[in-house]
Order: C-alpha cells, then structure tokens, then sequence
C-alpha cells in the first residue's frame, strides 16, 4: 500500500516499508524535493529518503533500496572500524592483514587465505552484540583456522556468551543450506 501526503510543497510517500539497523525496525519515508541527488537522513525511527522531483512519476522503489544498501554500507564503515580496533586491542595485537566490507551471498562474514577478514554490510541489520561476536570469531580464525577446542577455548575467554549469537551464522547460512535447522536465539 502507497500512501501520499503533501507538506509545504513536498509530496511524501509512505512505503510500508521498513529496515532495520542493529535490531532496532526503522521506518522508510520517500520526500520528494527540489535536489539533483538523492539524499538520506535518519531522523530518530525513520529514514528520509529525498529524491529529486523528476522521480516523481517513475519507480523509485529500486533507487530507494540503493540509497539503503549505501547507508547500511557507510554505518557498517563506521562501525566495523571501532569494534575490529576494540578486538585488536583485547587480543592484544592479534590482528587480520586486512579487512573489507564487501557483500556476501549466505554468509556475514569470511576469513580468506591471505588472512584477510571480509565482513558483510548487511551485518548492521543485526544487534550490535552479532557485529562483536562475527569479529571476534573471525579473529579467532586467525589462530585457529578450524572450529577445534582452542577455537571455542578463545571464544569463551573473550565472550563467555559467545554461544547466544551462534545462531547468526546459521540464519545466513539458511538459503545455502535450506534443510538446516536453525536454533533459537538464546538471550545471554
């Protein structure tokens, strides 16, 4: 359903539609307005999507989901950046070559040979909690590339609730593996 609204010389549409962003549901509100560019802002539980007039006629919901792989994308920046440093620092110095944020089908995250950890931006649509455990489990990867007993060893001395957010990976990993059955989130 498209619901119109007008406000001093803007029209406004109500997608219906909404995202979210470290767990929290943000609501998506398209505002057409005098710009060249398209423009995003997150005003407390809504993001104000503004597009120039010219879109008014067309289908804009493909531009919309553009400018929100963006934001997700510079949030996850942001974010990634401080809890890789706070891991770093935690494990004293025990840090990847490098990292990206690039997006991965069925996966949140990935340690690549050359000791690389790559981190899907769709990750912000989790609790920030997911973001530390992801990291950290990725850290870990660096000493142990398996999931053997020293793994889980390091995972509970880092983050005794480690266990709680496991089921993440499962999630993501549900279109690979459609037959898997997935656990319930324990809150810890």
């Amino acid at each position: 359903m498209l619901k119109l609204f007008r406000k001093r010389g803007k029209i406004e549409k109500d997608l219906n539609r909404t995202v979210k962003i470290f767990g929290e549901t943000i609501s998506v509100r398209v505002i057409y307005k005098k710009l060249k560019n398209p423009e995003l802002d997150l005003v407390g539980n809504i993001i104000n999507v503004y597009l120039p007039n010219k879109y008014k006629r067309s289908g804009n919901i493909e531009i919309v989901k553009l400018a929100i792989e963006k934001m997700y994308q510079e949030i996850a920046r942001v974010e990634i950046e401080k809890v890789m440093e706070e891991t770093r620092i935690m494990l004293k110095g025990l840090a990847p070559e490098n990292y990206e944020i690039k997006k991965l089908s069925n996966k949140l995250s990935k340690l690549t040979l050359d000791r690389v950890i790559i981190i899907n931006p769709e990750i912000v649509k989790y609790n920030k909690h997911v973001l530390r455990y992801v990291i950290l489990h990725e850290f870990c990867h660096l000493k142990y590339k398996t999931h053997s007993k020293g793994f889980y060893k390091m995972m509970q001395k880092y983050m005794p609730e480690y266990e709680s957010y496991e089921y993440i990976e499962q999630v993501a990993n549900v279109t690979k593996y459609p037959d898997k059955k997935i656990v319930e989130f324990k809150n810890g």
